[in-house]
């Protein structure tokens, strides 16, 4: 038998492949980046160049600090952290023995105040009658130093010729010198009688008991403690979430001392931290989208430019740099724009301080101011927790001066 020969071994494949084949891919290629290329560029030119975003952007809001009016010790305390609260609600209540003394002793002071200088304008006019009797008394005496004159000189006359003795005359220079010491001390009684007069009716001019500034300074004192007494009381100046309790049961505390934290989420806002290069086209007003990493780009925002910062993130930090020292590198700044957002989406999709955001600002319209030009028309935060205090003491005030001045006027017409 013969032995077979093996196959053939076909012929050796070009590693490298048809080079005609090759040169195809690499012109297809090369075409799908020019167009590429192109497409990106149209895209910017009607559109990207219209947008600026920026990834550097957080959730902000105002963080209240809670903080004691007066000093005192901790009894109570109304809420923890992530509680809601609303304005008005007491989040937490000082030790108030201290501030209920020093009411009762201003209420005391002002009563006995009230009183004494309604003494001043019902004095007057016993004052007055006093005046006209002394110097009904001062005339008297006058008439009797003019009759003891006479009689004195009439006496000394017949002296001489032993008509009169000398004990008669002594007892007519006796007399004469009374009759002056009287006259003296009735002007004396009239001059002070009337500076007394002159003085009440300069204590009392143009006043009332209740306008007289002794009873306004006292009333003062009263209100003073009945702001006190009520701030003992720590009440939450806006609807909020508690953020950071750190006061405790017992605790003594100072006035201005922090306690907590509140944040009133329905009035976020979002800062945006833009290039310098980013901000040659933007503008107060214009329109802004943007994404929370939290809700991811499933969720977006919309909200407008409220106002951009008046310097850089470098400027205001705590250690800012010292370029003059020549040790220099130039770094791209920063500058925070404000972006205000709509509240609906907001309160649909709630939103926490602090939290990531991406923000792409639209400035094709360039119809708005690059900073503002006018001041805010209202104010732009404020609470009416506080406003009835005044006028509870107020009430207060009134009525320990009804009081007494009724008590007054029922004592006098009792008698």
């Amino acid at each position: 038998m013969s032995e077979q020969k093996p196959s053939e071994q076909p012929a050796a494949q070009n590693p490298h492949g048809n080079p005609q084949q090759r040169k195809k891919w690499m012109m297809i290629l090369a075409a799908v980046c020019v167009l590429a290329a192109i497409a990106y560029g149209v895209h910017w030119y009607i559109l990207g160049r219209h947008f600026e975003y920026a990834d550097d952007a957080y959730v902000a809001a105002n963080i209240v600090q809670i903080t004691p009016q007066v000093a005192g010790t901790v009894v109570a305390i109304g809420a923890n952290e992530t509680d809601y609260v609303r304005a008005g609600e007491i989040l937490a209540r000082l030790d108030g023995s201290n501030a209920q003394l020093g009411l009762h002793e201003a209420e005391a002071q002002l009563a006995q105040t009230v009183r004494e200088v309604h003494a001043l304008y019902t004095g007057n006019g016993s004052l007055a009658a006093a005046v006209d009797q002394y110097r009904a008394e001062l005339v008297q005496a006058r008439a009797d130093l003019v009759s003891a004159q006479t009689d004195w000189v009439r006496r000394q006359k017949l002296a001489g010729t032993g008509a009169v003795s000398q004990e008669e005359l002594q007892h007519a220079q006796t007399a004469l010198d009374n009759a002056r010491s009287r006259v003296a001390v009735a002007t004396a009684q009239v001059s002070a009688a009337q500076e007394q007069l002159r003085t009440n009716q300069g204590l009392t001019a143009g006043t009332t008991v209740r306008d007289h500034p002794r009873v306004q300074a006292a009333a003062a004192k009263v209100r003073q403690a009945y702001l006190d007494l009520r701030r003992d009381a720590i009440l939450a100046p806006v609807d909020g979430y508690v953020g950071k309790r750190a006061v405790q049961l017992g605790q003594r505390v100072a006035v201005g001392a922090p306690l907590m934290t509140l944040i009133p989420l329905s009035q976020v806002w979002v800062d945006a931290n833009f290039k310098e290069t980013q901000l040659r086209k933007m503008r107060i007003g214009q329109p802004v989208k943007l994404t929370a990493d939290l809700y991811g780009s499933r969720v977006a925002y919309h909200g407008h430019v409220l106002g951009m910062g008046a310097g850089t993130g470098a400027a205001f930090a705590l250690l800012p740099a010292q370029n003059a020292t020549g040790n220099w590198i130039k770094v791209v700044q920063r500058i925070p724009v404000r972006v205000a957002l709509d509240p609906k989406e907001v309160q649909a999709h709630p939103l926490r301080v602090g939290l990531s955001m991406e923000a792409t600002v639209d400035v094709s319209n360039q119809n708005g101011g690059v900073l503002a030009t006018t001041p805010p028309s209202r104010m732009v935060t404020e609470t009416a927790v506080y406003g009835d205090f005044d006028h509870a003491a107020d009430q207060l005030v009134n009525r320990i001066i009804s009081s007494n001045l009724g008590a007054l006027s029922a004592h006098a017409d009792t008698h």
